[in-house]
């Protein structure tokens, strides 16, 4: 099969597109897939560079999710049979590739409602948000939320679930282009981040102007200095999703409102977790509240450009997508 793999920790220039790569074989648990749309996200990168703290064995095939058509399935696998549309959150052999391994437990169906493209932007971006949310945030109808960086694709992801769960949503975007975005996925107010004040304007929209109640942060190591002053008394919290780097805070901030700053990681959900996670996003996708939005499209052999417009591109617009058999 072809896919792309990683012979030595780098930039992006380190992908290699290999055609001659031995399908893998599904364990008992395990299910084969044929990908048909892999999606790339941030964290891809950070593992790629060899500075996260995940260190796959090289050679390594990237990526996490992918959606297509179940080739085959180990003796133990109930939930999907050999031709099932599905996407997964978590491929065991890398979801750069035509074909790849996922342990059955993260492996869910894939809704008529949507494509395979729109299916491999499912998992890391709507899982991650949900369990932002509600598993560590413990979000509730009638809260305010920010999300910043809400025209990336969990930024969307969230504000797609937050608002169909009632919550007002407050979202950020760096373009004219990208605010539109986040207003018609469901954000309530928008704001530009590149915008001198924009965080006092935030303050001032939310309810009598006493902060919100949950803010869902992308880069903490810029924003979250800030986050803290804007918090509503008691209510308030951080859930820190993604950081590129140290931040220097005034712990004041925390201490007066007695706001929290709680970490997000998705691959350390239980099997409890994945499973209402699941059932939640196939619910969203049954009722159509849930649809990602693709940015952009890349053939396999182009991951390297994937890689860098993931992290360099202003005024991210939806998830990024590898077609894997292009």
């Amino acid at each position: 099969m072809k896919a792309v793999r990683v012979h030595e920790y780098g930039g992006p220039e380190v992908l290699k597109a290999d055609a001659d790569v031995a399908i893998p074989a599904p364990k008992d648990n395990e299910v084969l897939i044929k990908v048909l749309a892999a999606g790339v996200n941030p964290v891809d990168t950070y593992i790629r560079t060899g500075t996260h703290s995940r260190r796959p064995p090289l050679p390594y095939i990237p990526g996490m999710d992918a959606a297509g058509l179940v080739e085959k399935v180990g003796s133990q696998v109930k939930n999907v049979k050999a031709g099932d549309r599905v996407f997964t959150v978590g491929a065991d052999s890398g979801a750069y590739a035509q074909y790849a391994t996922a342990t059955a437990d993260l492996v869910f169906p894939l809704h008529s409602n949507l494509d395979f493209d729109q299916g491999a932007s499912l998992g890391v971006p709507y899982f991650t948000a949900y369990r932002a949310l509600f598993t560590r945030g413990h979000c509730k109808p009638g809260e305010t939320v920010l999300v910043h960086g809400a025209s990336g694709a969990v930024g969307i992801a969230a504000v797609q679930i937050a608002r169909a769960h009632g919550l007002t949503v407050f979202g950020t975007a760096g373009t004219e282009e990208g605010l539109k975005l986040v207003q018609q996925v469901g954000a309530h107010h928008v704001f530009n981040h590149r915008e001198q004040g924009y965080m006092d304007k935030i303050r001032v929209a939310s309810p009598n102007g006493e902060g919100v109640d949950i803010i869902l942060e992308m880069l903490a190591n810029v924003n979250l200095d800030n986050d803290l002053q804007i918090m509503r008394w008691k209510t308030g919290r951080v859930m820190v999703i993604g950081s590129r780097g140290p931040v220097q805070i005034n712990p004041r901030y925390t201490m007066a409102k007695e706001s929290d700053i709680r970490g997000v990681t998705l691959f350390s959900s239980s099997k409890e977790d994945w499973s209402e996670m699941g059932a939640a996003i196939n619910a969203g996708m049954e009722l159509g509240y849930i649809k990602p939005i693709v940015g952009a499209t890349y053939p396999l052999h182009e991951a390297a450009r994937s890689h860098h417009d993931v992290i360099n591109n202003e005024g991210t617009r939806g998830k990024l997508i590898l077609h894997t058999w292009e």
